[in-house]
């Protein structure tokens, strides 16, 4: 069963992608974003799409330049998640046939995230969102919005942003942080599945 969690491997470099994604997608986690103010965050990607692009949705993170975009498709990339609303973003995103999950603290923002064609919001930071923040949103954002909370979830509040609405989670250095073995993400990414699936139920 695929969860609607997004890890965010930020600080990952090539030698330990491919084996870090394995263990992710072995635990349940099959939505990888690299962002791209890792180290060589491209030969990144390109290396888990080339062993798990038919199996993962894998692409990057803190995208702000379209042309960034461009260079995500030509190695396989299906994931475009930003810290903002940058609508050159999504519209190129969308034009390459990618999914886009932009960066958005207000409703003024989803609103124009969607409208420009963005599959779902990152509600970011969610800390200062809050779930009474997301409710209110999600009174008046269309039926069937996806909204991923981003910064500051986790197995203590899940089940709290589950009620509150919102679809699922990016979840950072709790799951993955340069100098963690494949071992130890593989511990940590077991862990959020079961919390996850408690949370949800």
């Amino acid at each position: 069963m695929s969860r609607d969690i997004i890890a965010i491997l930020r600080g990952i470099t090539p030698p330990e992608a491919r084996a870090i994604a394995g263990a992710l997608i072995a635990a349940g986690i099959d939505r990888i974003e690299v962002p791209l103010n890792s180290p060589q965050p491209f030969d990144s990607i390109a290396d888990m799409v080339e062993a798990f692009g038919d199996v993962a949705t894998i692409g990057a993170g803190t995208v702000l330049d379209p042309a960034d975009v461009g260079r995500l498709r030509d190695i396989g990339a299906r994931m475009v998640v930003s810290p903002d609303t940058n609508q050159r973003v999504i519209a190129a995103t969308k034009a390459a046939g990618m999914v886009s999950y932009p960066g958005v603290m207000t409703p003024t923002e989803a609103f124009l995230a969607l409208r420009t064609g963005a599959d779902g919001i990152k509600l970011f930071p969610a800390s200062l969102i809050g779930p009474e923040g997301l409710k209110a949103m999600a009174a008046v954002l269309p039926s069937g919005t996806k909204t991923y909370a981003v910064g500051g979830v986790g197995p203590e509040n899940f089940a709290e942003w589950f009620a509150a609405g919102a679809t699922g989670f990016g979840i950072g250095s709790s799951l993955y942080k340069p100098g963690l073995s494949v071992a130890e993400v593989a511990t940590r990414a077991a862990a959020m599945v079961a919390a996850y699936d408690k949370g949800r139920a």
